[in-house]
């Protein structure tokens, strides 16, 4: 009974260390990314365990984030798909175990705005955070992408005031991303927040707008959240995440 009972809490503490479903599973802040603090915490395959779809960046700000059905791709900031190692950092990621709730096809031509209202009607509930994929076929898909950042690191508005920006015309692919509730201010970033990759894998990037001509979207309900921070980076332990950035947010985000 011992040996069954010492069994069950190894099992349980090596468990914690696998987030379940229903989860959102984040790396740092977008606060404490909007300062600066763009070395990597967490190993990509770390991150994989934690989920099989979601978004972020890289070490050193180096490009846009996409997970998946499980696997991890890096868009730089020449607008190419890249497969990363398992062992490259991120700074900066929310993934969670993706499993379809609600779905709904959409035949007329739609954009970025309309498709968030679709979603926000078929999701209801507002103070869910929300997983989307959506697949389907784009008469137009603008991204960007971000270049790697050298050390000192500038601010995250200093970055994006220059990326590097893609105009891609009558493309398949999937977007992946999350709809996050309002009180997520500071934590990551309100409303919605879409990657974009292309079907053959070569082209992808930070969603700034769409025209989705047809196709298909799926919303995993989330109601639970979970933060690691990055507890032995120096530049996070002197980070004033105190004020409120959603100004620059919204400057960053584009």
């Amino acid at each position: 009974m011992i040996k069954n009972l010492l069994f069950g809490c190894i099992f349980l503490l090596v468990g914690c260390n696998v987030q379940k479903e229903d989860t959102i599973f984040q790396v740092s802040t977008i606060d404490a990314l909007l300062t600066g603090v763009f070395d990597g915490s967490m190993s990509c395959g770390s991150l994989l365990k934690q989920g099989d779809q979601g978004i972020g960046t890289f070490n050193a700000l180096d490009g846009e984030m996409l997970i998946v059905d499980g696997k991890i791709y890096q868009v730089k900031s020449d607008g190419k798909v890249y497969e990363p190692e398992h062992s490259a950092l991120t700074p900066f990621a929310a993934v969670c175990h993706f499993r379809k709730e609600i779905a709904f096809s959409i035949d007329t031509l739609s954009d970025l705005a309309r498709i968030e209202k679709l979603i926000d009607q078929q999701a209801g509930n507002p103070n869910l955070f929300c997983a989307i994929k959506i697949s389907g076929q784009f008469k137009m898909m603008r991204t960007r992408s971000v270049p790697r950042q050298g050390k000192p690191y500038p601010l995250l508005t200093e970055v994006t005031a220059h990326q590097p920006e893609f105009n891609l015309e009558n493309i398949s692919g999937t977007i992946v991303g999350f709809r996050f509730p309002s009180y997520i201010k500071g934590i990551n970033m309100p409303g919605y927040h879409l990657h974009f990759i292309s079907s053959d894998h070569t082209r992808g990037g930070h969603i700034l707008g769409f025209e989705l001509a047809s196709g298909n979207c799926e919303i995993d309900l989330i109601h639970q959240f979970s933060l690691k921070l990055p507890e032995k980076d120096s530049a996070f332990a002197v980070t004033d995440l105190s004020k409120d950035r959603s100004v620059e947010l919204k400057k960053a985000e584009g």
